[in-house]
């Protein structure tokens, strides 16, 4: 039998919003099965809970929001999303002392350090994993962007950028694609920092965006050079964030993906726009449960 997991015990770390440059504490809570990946605004009044779902990610100004009916948000969750996705976390508690998850180091690592620390426990609940049947494709066209997701028996994420002529940015490091089956997460994509540029510093200031952001976490580039002491951690570590960062949007349906999925200059909008095409065409997905470890795609052995 192949079940839903939480984590065994909670667990606290302290840091910075990116975006809005609060204070926050975050702390992991083992969930009951089938509860779902719960947020819980521990600053606001009796404590309002919002369930992770792609219908209330309505603000994707360079991250992933959650905003419910009540206006209550929970933003920048995509890393983290991504760790748990990693995981594969079905049922957890992260309670929030402030409107932000915290940015720690810019990627999933610190996330991971986090789930490693309290540890993985199976629930007695079989889980459910959503497989595509058809394809499903969103087009942008006056952007230039698109995203797909087509039936694979796995999981592979691909991801090509195109960032213009900025000399960082190689064009033999514009593309990266994971296939689960025979790459790892943690090796390959978790240590990828988020990235912006000095320029548009000033301008997500007056929109009350990136107030939390320096040096530490987040790759920073001026005209022509990374401003990180040491660099990059990879030669195409931008593209490998994208990855994390779809992984991270992906997740928010809750269920690990049984299909491939491509995207071109994707980013968290057209992310979401992917994920309720997906939800509002029941005839091309599918709930999937394996009653053998052995029936699961070798994707699932690796990254569980």
């Amino acid at each position: 039998m192949i079940y839903q997991r939480t984590i065994k015990d909670s667990i606290t770390a302290i840091g910075v919003g990116l975006h809005s440059g609060c204070r926050v504490s975050l702390t992991l809570r083992p969930a009951e099965a089938n509860q779902g990946i719960i947020f819980v605004r521990t600053d606001l009044p009796e404590h309002p809970q919002v369930k992770c779902h792609p219908f209330l990610v309505n603000d994707t100004r360079l991250s992933s929001t959650l905003v419910d009916e009540n206006k209550v948000r929970v933003g920048t969750i995509e890393h983290l999303m991504s760790a748990f996705a990693c995981y594969g976390i079905d049922n957890i508690i992260v309670e929030l002392s402030a409107q932000e998850t915290p940015i720690m180091d810019g990627s999933s690592n610190s996330f991971l350090y986090l789930l490693d620390q309290v540890g993985v426990v199976d629930q007695l609940v079989k889980k459910r994993y959503i497989r595509i049947k058809e394809p499903v494709e969103v087009h942008e066209e006056k952007e230039n962007k698109w995203v797909k997701f087509s039936p694979y028996d796995g999981y592979t994420v691909k991801i090509i950028t195109d960032f213009g002529g900025h000399p960082v940015f190689k064009k033999e490091y514009s593309t990266f694609e994971v296939d689960f089956a025979k790459h790892s997460y943690i090796d390959e994509i978790s240590r990828a920092r988020t990235f912006g540029f000095m320029y548009e510093v000033e301008l997500m200031r007056k929109n009350g965006l990136g107030l939390g952001g320096n040096l530490n976490n987040a790759i920073v580039l001026d005209e022509d050079s990374v401003l990180n002491e040491g660099g990059l951690r990879f030669p195409d570590e931008f593209v490998r964030h994208k990855i994390l960062d779809a992984i991270g949007d992906l997740y928010i349906i809750g269920h690990q993906f049984i299909g491939a999925f491509e995207g071109y200059r994707s980013g968290h909008a057209i992310n979401n726009k992917l994920l309720r095409k997906i939800l509002n065409n029941p005839s091309a997905w599918e709930y999937v449960e394996f009653s053998e470890s052995d029936e699961i795609p070798k994707s699932f052995h690796y990254i569980r």
